[in-house]
Formats: structure tokens, sequence, C-alpha cells
């Protein structure tokens, strides 16, 4: 049969034109070589660099969140599947270099940067009004910058492409020092920042602004603890427009979505068409057969539920009266059958919360419970910046440069205030460090940033291992490798088969 094809296809080349025949593009599409011409195919190319973020997501949630003090997952000793293990692993540190979610945050990361490169090689020689190609430009580059300082920070120096991939000599690079990987996200976000305007209006169009790339290069310098540079970039940002809701929630309620506390999120739009709805609610409470006493909609989220949910270790951390614990989690009462899935009996506050004699009661993320019609499609945007956090970045930089805590306190006090705390009066620089650090954790509570923090303050393997020992005698599943946790386990392995494929990768120590 090969060769009967092989033959076909040389007769009709000698009889007809070859070239018509390996033409694998009709006539009347878009080809990569005609495409990115006008305005609007370049804005598309550009677009096309933000789908990506939606998939990132999906799965930040683990290797963020997951991997720290925050959240844990619902156990469910009756799959033992890979997808479930996977994922427990990761909260477990006992995950290795296969592990598809480790994976996919690397892959989804290299698409955006992929779809950025092209967009920005064909920007570079575009014939369109200037403003726009810099516009466009500076939103592509501010993705560039995202999705490497997201790679950077969980798996160290990663291969840096800053072209499209055109041959497979160009798909095949060594890694780039972490010093080089920082070097090209700064470049990036500084174009970003001169050439992106502040936001128009409130609410927002969703696109990537000079607060974004503002906030995402402060974010750099305090994680490099270049903190005279980033306290210039934050003074930039209440000039732009930007400043806290008065209520807590409202930063998180869709009617609010892109306002004047944002500073960058990923966008998502329920309904049924289009795939672009979100879903994180169903995620983040226990699976069960009917969700409608917490959601709202009788469904069936047994295969996808269970990940993400709030920890005592977090709970307890909260001050009394602190008014973004009640807004940010919620108790599911109900009971688990043999098969460890939940009928829900009630939903209820956490304030002041009596358990009801029979039932179990779980915490879950009320963050991202918001009205909606059908299961599985919500409206939650999910924060990657809000002006609460510029604010404790301020308030860190100013902090942690000799001599300036007392300068620091306003910043602080203005999240503690709307938060209904009394305001900090600490000035030692070691206890007020100690004071942002926890300010950061529940002000910024499931949204991906607990394990940079313990990261970049040098906390991680002490607080872990002792999270951990407390985890253990909690739980009798874990195994006695959970949460052994030492320096290797502060960058995650790169995925195993991108190394089998390309020589040129050295993989991270441990793995």
């Amino acid at each position: 049969m090969k060769l009967q094809i092989i033959l076909l296809a040389a007769i009709m080349c000698l009889f007809g034109s070859c070239s018509d025949f390996l033409d694998l593009i009709p006539g009347d599409k878009e080809s990569g070589g005609s495409f990115y011409q006008t305005e609007e195919q370049l804005r598309q190319a550009v677009v096309a660099a933000y789908v990506p973020l939606r998939s990132l997501a999906d799965n930040d949630f683990f290797t963020g969140e997951g991997r720290s003090d925050n959240t844990h997952y619902d156990y469910t000793p009756a799959n033992r599947g890979s997808a479930y293990v996977y994922r427990e692993n990761i909260y477990d540190f006992t995950n290795e270099a296969n592990n598809t979610y480790v994976s996919a945050v690397y892959y989804h990361c290299y698409k955006g940067i992929s779809r950025a490169n092209i967009a920005i090689d064909h920007l570079e020689a575009a014939a369109i009004d200037e403003t726009v190609r810099k516009n466009l430009m500076g939103q592509a580059k501010f993705l560039r910058a995202f999705f490497y300082y997201k790679l950077v920070r969980y798996f160290g120096g990663v291969p840096l492409y800053l072209h499209e991939v055109k041959s497979a000599e160009q798909a095949f690079l060594p890694r780039a020092t972490v010093d080089a990987v920082y070097e090209q996200i700064i470049s990036d976000a500084k174009y970003a920042i001169t050439n992106l305007a502040p936001p128009a209006q409130f609410p927002q169009s969703g696109e990537a602004t000079r607060g974004s790339a503002t906030i995402l290069l402060a974010d750099v310098y305090v994680t490099r603890k270049e903190y005279a540079e980033a306290e210039k970039l934050l003074k930039t940002l209440p000039d732009m427009g930007y400043d806290l809701f008065d209520n807590y929630a409202d930063a998180f309620a869709t009617e609010n979505k892109n306002g004047k506390e944002s500073l960058f999120e990923i966008q998502y739009r329920q309904g049924l068409q289009g795939g672009q709805q979100s879903n994180f609610i169903y995620k983040f409470i226990p699976r069960s057969k009917n969700t409608k006493i917490v959601t709202g909609v009788a469904t069936d989220n047994s295969s996808l539920g269970g990940w993400n949910m709030p920890t005592q270790d977090l709970i307890a951390d909260y001050e009394a009266g602190d008014l973004r614990k009640a807004a940010s989690i919620a108790i599911a009462e109900g009971t688990y059958d043999a098969s460890y899935m939940f009928t829900y009996t009630a939903n209820t506050e956490i304030d002041d919360y009596v358990p009801t004699e029979g039932v179990e009661g779980v915490p879950y993320i009320k963050k991202y419970l918001h009205p909606h019609t059908d299961s599985n499609n919500t409206d939650d945007n999910w924060p990657i910046y809000r002006y609460a956090e510029a604010l404790l970045f301020w308030a860190e930089a100013i902090n942690e440069q000799p001599g300036r805590s007392a300068d620091a306190l306003p910043y602080l006090n203005k999240v503690r205030e709307r938060a209904g705390l009394d305001e900090v009066t600490e000035t030692d620089q070691a206890r007020l460090r100690e004071i942002i650090l926890h300010e950061r954790r529940v002000e910024l509570a499931f949204e991906n940033k607990r394990w940079h923090d313990l990261v970049r303050s040098g906390k991680a393997v002490e607080v872990m291992n002792a999270y951990g020992n407390r985890l253990k005698q909690q739980y009798s599943y874990l195994v006695e490798a959970a949460y052994r946790v030492d320096g290797h386990h502060l960058l995650y392995p790169l995925p195993f088969d991108e190394v089998e494929m390309n020589d040129l990768l050295e993989q991270n120590p441990g793995y």
C-alpha cells in the first residue's frame, strides 16, 4: 500500500502540477507567511498569547498554593489513579520529573512565550500605526516577561527563546542562567512600562496596561531584593487611578472584574459557547454527587472537586475580627460515605462556626463563589495582581531599606484598615518583616502567592517541615517521605520528556 501511494504521487506529479498536489493550504485560507500584515491580524496574534493563561491557571494552584501551608486536598482512597496521585504528590513534596501537572505549568508557559515571540517578531517590521505597534508590542513583551517569571521561580534557569522557532536547531537550547532569564524579564517589563498606557477607565478591558507591567517589575525587584527600585515603581501606581474597594469581598465580585483594584487578572466569561468560562468553585469544594447546596446548581463534581481546600493552619492565622476570613472561607457541612463522597447538608459561614453534631464541617474557598446558572460555567476571573498586593510590596520594599521601617506603616495599615484590624505600630525591621509576611498570607490567600513568599523569604524549608509534621499527626495516609523538605524542593524538576528529548538540558538536582 505504501508503494502504491508513492507511485500515485509520482504519476500525479508527472502528468499534473506537483506543486499544486503538495499545496496543503487552501487558497481561501491565510497562511503564516501572509497573515501577520494588518493591525487586526497582529492584534489577533497578541490576543492568542493571552489564551495560555487560562490553561496555566488550571494547574498553577497545585504548584503554587497547594505546595504551601495554605491549602490541602480531600483524600480519596477509592481512586489511586495517576491523575489523583500526581496532584497529591505536589502537595506532599513527593513529585518526580514525570509529574504531568508540574509539566503542564512548564508547557503552558512556553506556549504563551511561543505565541508572544511570533507576535513580537512580526510586529518588529509591521507597517501599521506606530502607537498601535508599540502598544501591541508592549502587551506581548509583558506576557513574555510574565511567563518567564513564572518559569524562573518554579524551575530556575530555563531555555531562553526570544524568537519564533522555525527549525529543529532553534528548538533545542540549553538552559540559560537564572540571571540571564531575569535580565530578559526586566528588559521586557521595562519596554511594556514605557509603551503601555495606564488604564483609560474602570472597568478595564482586561488587556495588560502600564500598571500591569509596573507591578510585575516591582515583584521581580522585591524578589531580587532590589527594594529601592521596587519602591520607585510602586509609588507611580496611585496616579494611574488604582485603589482598594471599600470591602474586601468586592475585589472578587464578578460585577467588579477589571475594576480599580485590579492590576492584572486572567479573563473568563460564563456562557454556553466558546469555552471561555471558569469553574474554580467546583474544584475547590468536596467531591459530591450534588453540589447545589453550595453552588446553587445541582451537578456532580466527584471527578473534579476536593482540591485547594483551606487548612486549619491558615484559618488559625487570621486575627480576631479580620473581615477577610469570612469573605475568603466558608464551611460546607455534610457526611462522607464509604467511597469518601460528600453529601452536603448545609452551607454556613466560618465566623463563630459551631459544628453540628453528626456531620463534618469542611472549609472551602469562598472567594470564587458567585451566582451562576450552569454547572462548571462561572464568570469569575483569576486575580494575578491586585492593588492590595502593591501596597504590601510597597511596605516591604520600604521596610527592607535601613532605617525606614516607620515609613512602611501607612501602606501596610491601609490594607489592614479595610480588613477591620487595628493599625500596626511596630518599627523594628525584623518584627515588621514577619508582620508583612503574615499580612500577605491572609490578604492574598488562594491567589497562588504563598509558596513564592515562603521561598523568597528563606522560610520554605522550615515552615513546610513543621507544617508537614503537624499534618502527619492528623492524616494517617501521608507516607513517611511526605513533607521531608530540603533545598532541592525549592525548584520543581524540568519535565522528564523535555530532558529526554533535549541533550542540552540538565535536570535540577534531586530529581
